[in-house]
C-alpha cells in the first residue's frame, strides 16, 4: 500500500534529530511487523485523556499492535471520554490558575490533567455503577478477573451504548476489546476505579482477591511473551516511562535469570517516547543502552529513542504505521 499525505510529509520534511529519530523508529516498527514480530506498545501519561484512541484503535484493529501495557488511568480514562466527552471542560490557560480557581474546579468536581478536566458525575460515577455490578457478580460467583477484563465485559455487553458521546471507532479500548487484546496493568490500584474497588473492599462489599493481582499479571505476561515471542522476540514501544514500561521489560531478564530459560529472545525492538532527561537514575530518562546490562535488550537490538512530546510524536508514528 502506498504512503498517504502524512506520512509522505514526514518523509520529505523529518530528516534530522529527534525528527530523524521518529522516522527511522517508524520504519524498524514497520520493518518487525513485515518479519513477524508481535509488538507491545505500553502507554504511560494521560494518553487517553489526550484522545490518543483516534490513531491507537486503528493501529489495533489493523493488527499493528499485539498487546499493551498501560497504567490505570489510561484504561479508565479511555471509557470516561467515551461516556463523558461532551462533559470535559478546557482550560487552556492552565499555566495562570490560581490556587484558588484550581480550588473552584474541585468545588465543581472537575479533576484537572493539564488542560482538560474531567467530569466527575458525568466519567467517574457514571463508569463507577457498571464496573461495581460486573465486581459484584464475579465476587458472588467466586469468580476472578483482570482489571481490563471487566471494563472488556461491561464494554462488550453493550450497556454502555446509549451513554456513548464520542464515535465508538475512536476508543482504543472498545477496538481491544472487540479483538480480546490482553492488556497489562501494572499498579492498577492507582487509578481512580482502583480507589472505588479498595473503598468497596473497605466497606465490605467485595473481596480483594476478586480482582487478580500485579504478581499474577506478572505470571501471565511471562508465558504470553514465551507463546508469542517464538525464535524471533517481541518489539517494546514505549510511551512515556515508569511502571508502564519497567514492569513488562522486565519479563525478559525474570525468564532468563529467575527461571533459567535462557532459549527465549530478549525483545527485538526498543523505542522510547520521552521527554524526561538523562540523570540521577531516572527510569523514564534511562537510554536503552542501560537495558543491556539488565539482560532486556541486546547489542544488535534496534534501539531508539524520540525525545518529545508523545502527543505529539506517536499519532506520526502510528500514521506512518497506517499509510496515512
Amino acid at each position: 500500500m502506498s504512503k498517504g499525505p502524512i506520512s509522505n510529509f514526514i518523509e520529505h520534511h523529518y530528516r534530522h534529530f529527534n525528527a530523524a529519530a521518529l522516522v527511522d523508529a517508524a520504519k524498524a516498527y514497520e520493518e518487525q511487523l513485515a518479519n513477524g514480530h508481535k509488538m507491545m506498545i505500553t502507554l504511560a501519561g494521560a494518553m487517553s485523556t489526550a484522545e490518543l484512541g483516534l490513531s491507537l484503535a486503528e493501529m489495533i484493529r489493523q493488527d499493528k499492535v499485539q498487546i499493551i501495557t498501560c497504567t490505570g488511568a489510561n484504561l479508565e480514562e479511555d471509557v470516561f471520554n467515551l461516556v463523558a466527552h461532551d462533559h470535559y471542560k478546557r482550560v487552556p490557560n492552565y499555566r495562570d490558575l490560581s490556587p484558588e480557581e484550581e480550588l473552584e474546579l474541585l468545588n465543581n468536581h472537575f479533576n484537572r490533567v493539564t488542560d482538560t478536566c474531567i467530569p466527575e458525575a458525568e466519567a467517574m460515577r457514571r463508569i463507577e455503577e457498571h464496573l461495581f455490578e460486573a465486581w459484584k457478580k464475579a465476587d458472588d460467583n467466586g469468580e476472578r478477573y483482570f482489571p481490563y477484563e471487566y471494563f472488556y465485559q461491561i464494554l462488550l455487553s453493550g450497556e454502555l451504548e446509549d451513554k456513548y458521546q464520542i464515535d465508538p471507532k475512536h476508543s482504543w479500548l472498545l477496538a481491544a476489546a472487540e479483538k480480546n487484546l490482553p492488556i497489562i496493568v501494572p499498579g492498577w490500584e492507582d487509578s481512580t476505579c482502583g480507589n472505588f474497588f479498595a473503598s468497596y473492599c473497605i466497606e465490605g462489599k467485595l473481596k480483594p482477591s476478586t480482582m487478580k493481582s500485579g504478581i499474577e499479571y506478572m505470571m501471565y505476561l511471562a508465558q504470553w511473551y514465551q507463546d508469542n515471542a517464538t525464535d524471533k522476540g517481541v518489539g517494546f514501544f514505549q510511551i512515556g516511562g515508569g511502571i508502564a514500561g519497567d514492569f513488562p521489560i522486565c519479563v525478559v531478564p525474570m525468564l532468563h535469570q529467575d527461571l533459567g530459560l535462557d532459549s527465549i529472545p530478549v525483545w527485538s525492538y526498543f523505542c522510547q517516547i520521552s521527554d524526561s532527561t538523562t540523570s540521577y537514575g531516572s527510569y523514564s530518562g534511562a537510554v536503552p543502552n542501560e537495558k543491556i546490562t539488565w539482560g532486556k535488550l541486546h547489542i544488535d537490538t534496534p534501539k531508539f529513542i524520540i525525545e518529545s512530546d508523545a502527543t505529539i510524536v506517536a499519532p506520526l508514528v502510528f500514521a506512518w504505521l497506517l499509510d496515512w
